[in-house]
């Protein structure tokens, strides 16, 4: 399996993208200048966040597996469920 430091940066490159597709959101709402362009940029956003947030997760839990015991791994795992489930 990966080792954890492993981990920790694909942990941190995920974020890395996630904030330049971010920026670059931003950019193209900034060059659109437009409310409905700005709109649908937004709402392809939505699909960014929680598919990042999910990976992250995922990542973290996997190097820490070792470290918990089920009981608390889908505890988080729930955790992150209700998350998303709350900010529908």
């Amino acid at each position: 399996m990966f080792k954890t430091n492993n981990i920790l940066y694909l942990m941190i490159f995920l974020r890395i993208i996630s904030s330049l597709i971010e920026m670059g959101a931003a950019g193209l709402m900034f060059y659109f200048k437009k409310i409905d362009t700005a709109i649908r940029i937004n709402a392809l956003l939505g699909l960014v966040g929680p598919i990042i947030l999910i990976l992250v997760t995922f990542l973290g839990l996997t190097g820490i597996s070792s470290q918990l015991d089920f009981k608390k791994i889908l505890l988080i795992g729930l955790g992150v469920f209700l998350i998303l489930l709350g900010s529908r």
